[in-house]
């Protein structure tokens, strides 16, 4: 199909749309070549169509279908932060990935939070390791009256209270705090892993629900 003057602009303004929602979550040299990507596709779509249909009608059909510019913006730059995650497994671009999807995803909240304990757990477990040498009193096992009630550091520690745990809690916290870490990182490896499946192998324009 060949379009009018109305259908460039038609396609125009939604790239121009499309630019600026990408610009709120990318590089702006990266999101000039995430609208020339996109301007190629849908170009290449129109290409597709055979015949002599309405412009409007067939060129407003390939635009739902790809979706609402802030939608394919968001999914688009989505993908990139997931496909670097996973490519380096850099702790940054998992973080960054991470985020993008919670703050975009539904998934992507709800895996976050729930990964998000997980992380804090291994560094309270760390921080156990660093800070009982150091207080040894306020940092271990604490028990009233001979019954456990919490496991940590607490400055100062409550009255009556009585601290479980030698110099052995430090090696302990410390394997069980990298070991959680381990198991964290390799979650969120699996967890992104499991998205980018979802979405697609290649880079898609289309918002993921």
């Amino acid at each position: 199909m060949k379009l009018g003057e109305t259908g460039v602009a038609r396609i125009n303004g939604y790239l121009f749309v499309l630019g600026r929602s990408l610009r709120s979550f990318l590089p702006i040299e990266t999101a000039k070549d995430a609208v020339r990507e996109i301007e190629a596709h849908i170009r290449e779509r129109v290409d597709q169509v055979e015949g002599q249909p309405d412009e409007r009608a067939a060129l407003e059909r390939i635009l739902e279908e790809l979706g609402p510019p802030l939608r394919v913006a968001q999914a688009y730059s989505s993908e990139m932060a997931v496909d670097e995650a996973l490519a380096t497994g850099r702790t940054g671009a998992m973080a960054r990935a991470l985020w993008h999807l919670a703050t975009t995803t539904a998934r992507g909240f709800a895996a976050v939070v729930g990964l998000s304990a997980g992380y804090l757990s291994a560094l309270a477990l760390l921080a156990i390791a660093v800070l009982k040498p150091i207080f040894p009193r306020n940092v271990g096992i604490f028990a009233v009256d001979g019954v456990p009630r919490s496991l940590g550091a607490i400055f100062p520690a409550p009255e009556g209270a009585e601290v479980w745990g030698g110099y052995w809690v430090v090696p302990i916290a410390l394997a069980l705090g990298l070991a959680l870490l381990v198991a964290m990182h390799r979650s969120s490896r699996r967890f992104l892993g499991w998205w980018r499946a979802r979405n697609g192998s290649g880079r898609s324009a289309e918002a993921a629900p």
